[in-house]
């Protein structure tokens, strides 16, 4: 894929961009380097005033990044406006909460001294993703700049303008020079960049094949890497739900971000006492869903972000129709306009071996289960590659407290929609990754954990 902004509401080029060269990543490698040594000393008080400014200039500019992911990758506008303001959020906490959780922690031992110390790696690249396109990179930057390491951001091809956008505002609040470094590069010069002895760990949010290649490469170089990769979040419902909350938030946990979400509700899985009340209340809520131009305000659905992602959803459905799911509300892309829409759909009776059974469904399409008891609704939400989140619905405490301990998840949310938030650790089990973003253990990812023993 070239560097280039194309809006995937009518397929228009809009800006093409010239990767860097081998000098130009070497320039940036270098500047990355020297700029530790300096940054690396810098009191944790002005790491933590620099982060504050970018808040700052996050929300008093929330539109026009708002409006630039919206272009770029055809989310909602008032979900792109959210977005930049969840990102002040996490700047501040990590500005508030990071001198607590680098302080050093003593330990009794047979030393006259001893304690843990948390120091910074040095410089981390970042492989980021178009779907959370500010998101995504400050849940990464704001812990790691806090711990006095660099970061390099290499952003998915069709977001170009974000990644820019990011570099400025880590500039124009203060940070040094080199600090934070946006790599205009395709994926053919990851491996390289990892490979440099002066990148020290990577991070990659991303699908499958992307996190086993980055793993691959940093292992051979023994290199410490964190992935967040891809999911079918189960979403249980079982007869003692609030039917109508499990319902009305079982659209939002499907159709967040147009459907293109990896902690998305992807698999409903219902009990038979109430699953032809919740089938009925789905496909009523998913075919009142207003799709059309995401800058528009009262938009529910706008695009998915590249033809390629249209043309493969669109397959799996027809796939596992033919093999015999059955359709029961939408199905197919919308042929009347220009751009990546794709209906809401809802598809039942899923038969084992199509790609609805096991495979993760990127865009607005559900998948409904239907099972007799919690016994099943566990084993068939563990049924399954993946394991980032898992949402389920029940006010019975024992049935509460069976799926907490028994689902197969990073995150269990207990009668409400799965979502990051900076004060919990995110991601994954099983094929969605390893390590974890954000609270106390995402800023300690990327530290040296070093023991002190004085006598």
């Amino acid at each position: 894929m070239g560097i280039a902004t194309i809006n995937p509401a009518t397929g228009e080029t809009l800006q093409t961009f010239e990767a860097l060269t081998d000098t130009e990543i070497e320039t940036k490698l270098a500047l990355a380097q020297s700029s530790f040594k300096q940054y690396r000393q810098t009191p944790m008080q002005k790491r933590a005033d620099w982060l504050n400014a970018a808040a700052e200039i996050l929300e008093s500019d929330r539109e026009r990044f708002g409006k630039i992911m919206t272009l770029e990758m055809g989310k909602t506008l008032k979900s792109a406006i959210a977005e930049v303001e969840k990102c002040a959020l996490v700047c501040r906490f990590y500005a508030e909460r990071a001198p607590e959780f680098l302080a050093d922690v003593p330990a009794q031992t047979d030393a006259s001294h001893s304690f843990v110390r948390y120091q910074p790696l040095g410089v981390i690249l970042a492989v980021m993703p178009w779907n959370f396109p500010f998101w995504q990179v400050f849940r990464f930057a704001a812990p790691a700049l806090m711990a006095g390491n660099v970061g390099l951001l290499k952003h998915a091809s069709n977001v170009p303008q974000c990644a820019l956008a990011l570099e400025e505002i880590f500039h124009k609040a203060g940070f040094p020079e080199g600090v934070f470094q946006t790599l205009l590069v395709g994926a053919d010069k990851v491996a390289a960049i990892v490979t440099d002895e002066r990148v020290k760990a990577a991070t990659l949010t991303g699908s499958e094949p992307a996190g086993m290649s980055l793993a691959a490469t940093a292992g051979k170089q023994i290199k410490k890497t964190v992935l967040e990769l891809g999911g079918s979040d189960p979403y249980i419902v079982l007869e003692s739900a609030d039917l109508d909350a499990a319902i009305a938030t079982a659209v939002s946990a499907r159709m967040l971000n147009n459907g293109q979400s990896c902690i998305a509700a992807k698999r409903f899985i219902v009990v038979d006492a109430i699953a032809d009340q919740f089938e009925k209340g789905l496909i009523e809520k998913f075919e009142a869903l207003k799709i059309g131009d995401p800058m528009h305000p009262e938009t529910d659905i706008g695009p998915l972000a590249t033809p390629s992602l249209l043309k493969d959803l669109d397959w799996q459905v027809q796939e596992s129709a033919k093999l015999g799911a059955k359709v029961l509300t939408g199905g197919q892309p919308l042929s009347d306009r220009p751009g990546n829409f794709y209906l809401p759909t809802i598809l039942t009776d899923i038969p084992a071996g199509s790609p609805a059974e096991a495979e993760e469904f990127f865009g607005p399409v559900a998948l409904l289960f239907r099972v007799p008891d919690i016994n099943a609704a566990i084993a068939l939400a563990n049924a399954s590659p993946f394991g980032l989140g898992a949402s389920a619905w029940t006010q019975v405490e024992a049935e509460r407290d069976r799926l907490i301990e028994e689902l197969e998840a990073g995150a269990v949310f207990i009668n409400g929609m799965v979502k990051s938030d900076p004060r919990l650790p995110f991601g994954g089990i099983k094929r969605s990754g390893y390590g974890r973003e954000l609270s106390k253990e995402g800023i300690h990812e990327f530290v040296n954990i070093k023991t002190v023993w004085v006598k």
